[in-house]
């Protein structure tokens, strides 16, 4: 679609929303909603009223046609092309963007009146009485809806059931955590809340067959001063099976269920008992003693939900069985549960290649080629080998420097084990998340055309726990990292000449310590609270045991391992942000990074790999990545490639509104904040120090931006500029004497495109 036709189809949808009476039948009317009036309300308050009101006339349907700041743009849009055949491309525009004109004669109002009073009853008000009247203007018509609410009822007293049978005892027991209370208005909402909560508890006591039907509530309404009295009964016809707690007998395990097999194999003939556990496995695909860590009932135990819904999603987040399903079936008369789970593996093996596509901030584009390799339950324990390895490739693209590209290779391998391995103990958890022990080595080769090789062989042991859905523990007590520069160019080492501060790039860099980091989360599962948060924490150790052993200190420094230099430092960071919905889709996310590390003993600085950086496409939008600071230091000689700035200490600020605009289309306005500083001040790189004075070294950028967000994956542009560049003497951008001047150089306007949202 041409740009001009484009905009004609624009302006046309706006015109013909404005106008969207024209293409009306005759005789028919637009219809523009509802407005309601509650009177009577003396007794309630002002909040009470609004809520009512908004219930009351959100509840009235039809809806009319949408609109955004009084213009209708589907329904223009739907008029626009009323007459497109429904295969042609314009008839599809039409369907899947319009909207067709909502009629006045469409709306029940005998239907609607019965469904106001309905609601407001439900809500305590037993003496509503609603009228609805249509006002027609021109070609348009809307409702006027009056509802006279009368006092709301509370509620006066509860009784639950006092017999002696076992199911109330239970019941009595949680009376103190009912969602009703006496002075409370009436609710059926919150009646069926209680309801599903008994249910819940009763659950949890072995009540397997219990439903919330089979509760009744008596209301009565008679006694005067607008109030009820209510009485809590289970219902005659409740089964029995229904008021009786269940013991789990069996519990059977079909390890390797062909769900799509057209004869399932379900006997038990061939099944091998296993502390209580009866196994099904011809092929031996697992040990027998890997499922007792596994599982979570066990024969003798009371039924209760928790233990049902974890052994499930342990199962399930094993990574192991592409399908698990399972069933309870009664043993007898006796009120006893035998349980049956049916799990189809994964296949064992599989291979799996990727090409990516990178665009960075700083010009360099490329892509990526990852291999992975992964062996599902490699020593019938479910644990699992994944070996990946990937080539890379980034180019210069604009500036002055272009061919300073970059290669990277490397590989690495993780075995995950479904368990804590600890020496002389064992330990083991309940909840949901099976707890893994991760060992890992890898090996990277990075090269950069004309400057360095470095090589860098890491290898970890740790452990990843999560106690449930929204925290998140991983300890890793051994963490090696040794990087060594393989070949220095001559080019760069004449750089070091004029900019000495690089040399650190190239550094030997030993990194032997431990690091511990949580991540409590409560959006893993989508935005859906109006406010929700996130807080992850990190500590990072290097050299503390090492430093012990060899007694390194400022004074005796450098002590080596092993011939090598070894780094001390400590290292902390926090990143918290609050997520805040705004009406169905839109939100208002903020962020707050701090980052500290101190280098002590055997070090002078943090190593490279471990220092921070602000700016590019998860940072600073604004500003190219890594060209920000130290502190107010710009080195104005520095060229592209150079452009690699880091520090000890860095905080940021983030704040990004997120409109959404249509289907999978959201938009952003962002304002990022943030610096990084050095511990100590380095005398070739004046400014670079953290003092008293950081707040008024921040750089600032605000942007624009647009996101694509199909859930599988988002696909985001971002255009950020500078506000604020704290190395210069005037650092308001806004205060330049010129546009070209302040979107020179190093902080030009950039662009962002990137995978996923910056946080």
């Amino acid at each position: 679609m041409s740009k001009a036709l484009f905009a004609l189809t624009i302006c046309g949808a706006l015109l013909a929303g404005c106008s969207g009476t024209k293409h009306l039948p005759p005789g028919e009317h637009l219809y523009t909603g509802a407005k309601t009036k509650i009177t009577q309300t003396s007794d309630l308050t002002a909040r009470q009223r609004k809520v009512l009101d908004e219930d009351l006339e959100n509840l009235v349907r039809p809806r009319p046609n949408s609109s955004f700041l009084g213009i209708r743009f589907k329904l223009g849009i739907y008029n626009l092309f009323r007459n497109a055949k429904p295969n042609s491309f314009f008839g599809r525009l039409r369907n899947q963007l319009g909207e067709p004109p909502v009629l006045l004669s469409s709306v029940d109002i005998n239907n609607n009146i019965k469904l106001l009073n309905n609601h407001a009853q439900n809500k305590g008000f037993f003496l509503v009485q609603t009228s609805i009247d249509s006002v027609v203007r021109g070609r348009t018509g809307h409702l006027n809806v009056t509802v006279a609410a009368g006092p709301q009822y509370t509620i006066n007293s509860i009784r639950f059931p006092t017999d002696s049978i076992e199911l109330t005892r239970d019941m009595q027991a949680d009376v103190d955590k009912s969602l009703l209370k006496t002075a409370d208005p009436y609710d059926l909402d919150v009646i069926k809340g209680e309801r599903n909560r008994i249910d819940a508890r009763l659950k949890e006591k072995g009540y397997y067959y219990f439903n919330p039907e089979y509760l009744l509530m008596q209301v009565d309404s008679t006694i005067g001063n607008h109030k009820v009295d209510m009485v809590l009964k289970i219902k005659p016809e409740a089964p029995q099976d229904a008021l009786v707690p269940y013991r789990i007998n069996n519990t059977y395990i079909y390890a390797n269920y062909r769900l799509n097999a057209q004869n399932p194999d379900t006997s038990i003939s061939t099944a091998q008992v296993y502390e209580g556990y009866q196994i099904i496995d011809r092929r031996k695909r697992f040990k027998p003693w890997f499922w007792p860590r596994i599982m979570v009932f066990r024969s003798g135990d009371i039924y209760n939900r928790t233990d049902h819904n974890t052994t499930l999603a342990r199962l399930i987040n094993l990574n192991e069985f592409r399908y698990v399903k399972n069933r309870f079936e009664p043993v007898g008369d006796s009120a006893k549960l035998d349980a049956y789970y049916y799990l189809t593996p994964q296949p064992k093996q599989n291979l799996r290649v990727e090409l990516g596509v990178t665009s960075k901030s700083n010009n360099l584009n490329g892509s990526q080629i990852n291999v992975t390799w992964r062996n599902r339950n490699t020593f019938r324990q479910a644990e699992q080998l994944v070996i990946n390895g990937y080539v890379g490739t980034e180019t210069q693209f604009g500036g002055t420097f272009q061919g300073y590209n970059t290669y990277r290779a490397g590989a690495e391998a993780t075995f995950s084990i479904p368990r804590f391995v600890v020496p002389f103990f064992k330990v083991n958890t309940t909840s949901a998340f099976v707890p893994r022990t991760n060992i890992k080595l890898g090996y990277d080769l990075l090269q950069r055309m004309k400057l360095y090789t470095v090589n860098s062989f890491r290898g970890q042991l740790g452990y990843a726990w999560k106690p449930n859905s929204q925290l998140t523990y991983e300890l890793n007590p051994f963490a090696i990292n040794y990087v060594q520069p393989i070949n220095v160019t001559k080019e760069y080492r004449d750089s070091l000449v004029r900019h000495p501060y690089l040399r650190h790039v190239v550094d030997s860099q030993f990194v032997l310590g431990s690091n511990f980091q949580f991540t409590y989360s409560e959006v893993t599962t989508g935005l859906l609270k109006p406010n929700s948060y996130f807080l992850n924490g990190l500590i990072d150790l290097s050299g503390n045991v090492a430093g012990l052993l060899t007694g390194a200190t400022e004074e005796t420094r450098p002590r080596r391992i092993a011939g090598a230099v070894f780094d001390q430092y400590v290292k902390l960071e926090v990143d918290g942000r609050w997520y805040h919905k705004i009406g169905l889709k839109s939100s208002w996310v903020n962020r707050l990074n701090i980052g500290y590390g101190i280098p002590y003993g055997n070090s002078t600085q943090m190593p490279y790999i471990k220092q921070f950086y602000v700016g590019g496409n998860n940072s600073l939008r604004g500003f190219r990545s890594r060209s920000v600071g130290p502190g107010t230091f710009f080195d104005t000689t520095a060229t592209t490639f150079l452009g690699d700035q880091t520090g000890d200490i860095k905080l940021e600020f983030n704040t990004e509104f997120r409109p959404h605009i249509s289907g999978p289309l959201y938009g952003a306005l962002f304002v990022d904040i943030g610096n990084i500083w050095l511990a100590k001040e380095d005398p070739e790189r004046p400014g670079s120090g953290f003092n008293g004075n950081f707040l008024n070294q921040l750089a600032i950028d605000a942007g624009v931006g647009v996101r694509l967000d199909i859930v599988l994956f988002v696909i985001r542009l971002d255009a950020g500029f500078p506000l604020r560049k704290p190395w210069d003497t005037n650092p308001a951008v806004i205060n330049s004497s010129t546009y070209k001047q302040a979107t020179s150089g190093r902080s030009g306007i950039v662009y962002n495109l990137a995978i996923g949202y910056p946080f």
